[in-house]
């Protein structure tokens, strides 16, 4: 647990980032060995704020916004809204395990939202921006129920997490309009005022971490 402890450090000596760059980097298309790749299913509040930071990522190969961890079958984003479905707005991400390792995408989970805020992620509130953790192994559960008890030992925050660690069911790929949100739509007020400035304090702090132009 070496990669871990050198992330707690990591998420340790930065201020937790609560807003969501104005320059967006649009995901270049990669030639990929799919048999290095591992997927998993993570909500951490709005998915148009956890997907842009995942695309940003490298090694990430794809980040596809949905919903996850309710009842209702094949659920639309206004039945989600109010608040009756169970699921979750989550992103599914696949990363490369040659070029990012899943200890690396948990550390940006656990970095770029509040896990101790039941049903809310600043003024985003309701069941649907719970934190969440959707494991499609075994190997993820342990990783992320390890962070929850090394965190909460450190005192990361004042409050305990309350992330849910549940093992991943069914994904609901979100409707359109809803992929690739904040690159096509820059401009639009709660791009520019909560996921641009997350962004921004994000690219700060896993520089070593992004994408390449």
């Amino acid at each position: 647990m070496k990669k871990l402890r050198t992330s707690l450090f990591i998420f340790m000596s930065f201020t937790f980032l609560m807003a969501c760059a104005q320059k967006p980097k649009n995901p270049k298309k990669q030639v990929i060995n799919m048999k290095n790749t591992e997927t998993i299913t993570l909500g951490s509040g709005c998915f148009w704020c956890t997907e842009a930071i995942y695309q940003r990522l490298e090694g990430v190969v794809s980040v596809t916004s949905g919903y996850s961890g309710g009842h209702i079958e094949n659920p639309t984003y206004e039945q989600v809204c109010d608040k009756n479905t169970g699921h979750a707005e989550v992103c599914q991400i696949v990363f490369d395990t040659t070029k990012i390792s899943l200890d690396d995408i948990l550390a940006v989970f656990w970095k770029t939202h509040d896990p101790t805020t039941p049903n809310q992620q600043g003024n985003d509130i309701g069941p649907q921006y719970r934190s969440a953790v959707f494991y499609h192994n075994e190997h993820q559960k342990q990783l992320a129920e390890k962070y929850i008890i090394d965190l909460d030992a450190s005192g990361a925050w004042n409050k305990p997490i309350i992330t849910e660690v549940t093992a991943f069911t069914k994904f609901y790929a979100a409707e359109n309009y809803h992929q690739n949100y904040y690159n096509n739509n820059t401009n639009q007020g709660y791009c520019r005022y909560v996921i641009g400035p997350k962004l921004e304090k994000f690219e700060k702090v896993f520089k070593d971490k992004l994408k390449h132009d």
